[in-house]
């Protein structure tokens, strides 16, 4: 963890609002961050004519938690099929030692 210190100030813009963030990471990261979230922002308030930014801004979270989600099950199924197929070739080496 960064200590307060290791802390760069990092100024972006998302939908129009200036913010000033506190980044523990390399700023850069951040950046890139805000400017996926302003672009998710964006293009859902083209789709949905006059929105007000709070509701776009919760549509945007949904989206996000949606591809969390989605990543998450991926993931899941390839952590299993590593672990079984893990599982099969250490049968095999056992087998092959023996």
């Amino acid at each position: 963890m960064a200590n307060e210190s290791d802390r760069k100030t990092v100024r972006v813009t998302i939908f129009n609002q200036t913010y000033t963030l506190l980044a523990s990471d390399e700023p850069g990261e951040v950046e890139s961050l805000a400017h996926y979230v302003d672009e998710i922002m964006t293009q859902i308030a083209a789709r949905g004519g006059n929105v007000d930014t709070a509701r776009t801004a919760v549509l945007a979270c949904l989206h996000m938690a949606d591809k969390i989600a989605t990543i998450e099950k991926e993931f899941n199924a390839l952590k299993s099929r590593i672990e079984t197929r893990s599982g099969e070739l250490s049968k095999m080496l056992d087998h092959l030692v023996e």
